[in-house]
């Protein structure tokens, strides 16, 4: 006994301190399964235990989930759900009155447990066909008027007028309007030219003009730009700068105090 105690004493400190809490964890461990009640099984990491499916933890015991008829033990086995058909009503699942051209729900409680077939809209608890206009198409929708204009019509009120496209203009990606070519700007129903002075070019838009480098707008023109002494063109190229050791002031650069 002296011999191993010798041993123990011997040992570096932390290790004397990990020890103990390794013994330490697994009394616990054994005390938590020990005292386990029934329906439960002992955690699959940690200490402690957990309640069987189809059973819920009640303070330290572990009582049995209630599941009514039309129903069925969700995936943590812990709740329950209705079955298709079935909305959840009390503690309990009442049959879901489905109205013509209409299908159960396969989530239950969404909506009330029914949707409209389609080519049919959700009016109170009807289900009403859907007029689709001429040049239109029905579309696949929970809320909204449940169709849409065919390509190059617009939705005026409950009708799909044809859009009318100016000279130098195209439909644009969705269809439903219209937009000017590059180098042209819309004016009301029409695509004007966008005027360039000289000295200009158009700008990334395509819908406006921006001046050269060492000129700046005025109007409707490009004019040159006075750079004065002691500064140097700024990196937009239509203003200028001060060089080190000067402020500006007014048009001109000073030495700074």
């Amino acid at each position: 006994m002296q011999e191993q105690n010798s041993v123990f004493t011997t040992l570096p400190r932390f290790v004397l301190l990990a020890w103990a809490m390794l013994v330490a964890g697994a009394a616990q461990g054994q005390s938590a399964v020990a005292t386990a009640p029934p329906d439960s099984s002992p955690r699959s990491y940690g200490a402690g235990w957990e309640c069987n499916r189809g059973y819920q933890r009640a303070g330290d015991t572990c009582e049995a989930v209630n599941v009514p008829p039309n129903a069925y033990l969700g995936t943590t086995g812990a709740s329950w759900y209705c079955n298709r058909g079935f909305i959840k009503e009390g503690e309990g699942c009442a049959r879901v009155n489905i109205p013509a051209n209409a299908y159960a729900d396969e989530r239950g409680t969404f909506r009330g447990g029914w949707e409209c077939n389609r080519g049919y809209r959700r009016v109170d608890k009807s289900c009403v066909r859907i007029l689709v206009p001429a040049n239109a198409f029905a579309v696949e929708a929970t809320y909204g008027r449940g169709w849409e204009c065919n390509r190059g019509y617009r939705q005026v009120d409950e009708a799909c007028v044809a859009i009318v496209v100016p000279e130098n203009g195209y439909l644009s990606d969705a269809g439903s309007d219209w937009r000017c070519e590059r180098g042209f700007v819309r004016q009301a129903a029409a695509c004007e030219l966008v005027r360039v002075p000289a000295n200009g070019y158009l700008d990334s838009s395509g819908t406006d003009w921006s001046c050269d480098r060492g000129f700046r707008k005025q109007e409707r023109k490009c004019v040159t730009l006075a750079v004065p002494p002691n500064a140097y063109l700024d990196y937009s190229g239509n203003d200028w700068r001060c060089d080190d050791r000067y402020r500006r002031q007014g048009d001109a650069c000073v030495p700074q105090k």
